[in-house]
């Protein structure tokens, strides 16, 4: 390269006033212009040769030279331009055949656009629909479930009432039992009393008023246990019918939130289905 840039200087006027361009030479090549690929961005410079006008020796050192190279002003390379083709005016059968292939492409696009909504409509009917059968299978399960609790709540009531009047009825009959013992014991007693009556004369009197005194404290406390024992019966029959009535207040009131959740459940999937089919109508005429 600094070979030719010699060569050429050397060829060259070295007055520093004319600065006339030289010829190209022989050996050197032009560059090929390529052609930009699609529409370039930004507006290109335009290519820029510069030719050398001047190169001065001068001795630096001992056996050494340095050269000095002087370029020209930039000439411009004028890029050829690529000739225009000629317009050709279509034919009235190319665009006839041109409008029947868009109303063709139209048409198609159309019925791909109406295929996609019903298919999109098909999927939120089947979205509905199990919907509601799962909403309708929760809602049988649920009752199923809240019949077979109140079952189980009303077995289980039952059973305590039933080992209540169980324990009730063994009270009564121990109290009974306690009440014929003593029974027994007045009547031994009376006997007794008979017996030494008839052996003892001599202590007929002291023997009668003691006999009198025990059986007077022995009613006293016959007649203590049975006032205790009724005022327990009473007392048990009260909270008996205390539980049965707080039993019979839970009963109503699990019913009645059972039925609450219920409603609230049927609210909530009848706003869901209104959303979805508001959503669905919304967007058919979008789509379309």
């Amino acid at each position: 390269m600094l070979i030719g840039l010699v060569r050429d200087s050397v060829m060259q006027c070295f007055c520093h006033s004319c600065r006339a361009p030289v010829l190209p030479a022989a050996h050197r090549r032009s560059a090929p212009v390529k052609k930009p690929v699609g529409k370039p961005r930004t507006k290109q410079p335009k290519k820029v040769k510069f030719i050398t006008t001047e190169i001065r020796c001068q001795e630096m050192s001992k056996g050494g030279l340095a050269y000095e190279v002087i370029l020209a002003e930039p000439v411009g390379v004028p890029v050829p331009r690529r000739a225009d083709s000629p317009e050709k005016t279509p034919s009235v059968e190319e665009i006839q055949e041109k409008l029947k292939a868009a109303e063709e492409r139209r048409r198609s696009l159309e019925a791909s656009k109406m295929a996609a909504i019903a298919q999109k409509m098909a999927k939120i009917e089947e979205a509905s629909r199990i919907r509601s059968e799962q909403t309708n299978n929760f809602i049988v399960a649920t009752k199923e479930a809240l019949d077979a609790k109140m079952d189980s709540h009303e077995e289980k009531r039952e059973a305590y009432i039933n080992e209540l009047r169980a324990r009730l009825k063994d009270h009564l009959e121990g109290v009974e039992k306690t009440r014929l013992t003593l029974e027994q014991q007045t009547a031994e007693v009376y006997k007794a009393i008979e017996d030494k009556m008839n052996t003892a004369a001599d202590k007929r009197d002291e023997n009668i008023k003691k006999m009198l005194e025990r059986l007077r404290e022995h009613e006293e406390q016959v007649r203590k246990v049975r006032a205790g024992n009724q005022e327990r019966f009473q007392q048990l029959e009260s909270a008996i019918q205390d539980k049965l009535q707080q039993a019979a207040d839970r009963r109503l009131q699990i019913e009645a939130e059972q039925r609450e959740k219920l409603r609230n459940y049927e609210r909530r999937a009848e706003l869901v289905r209104q959303n979805k089919s508001a959503r669905a109508e919304s967007e058919a005429p979008t789509s379309g």
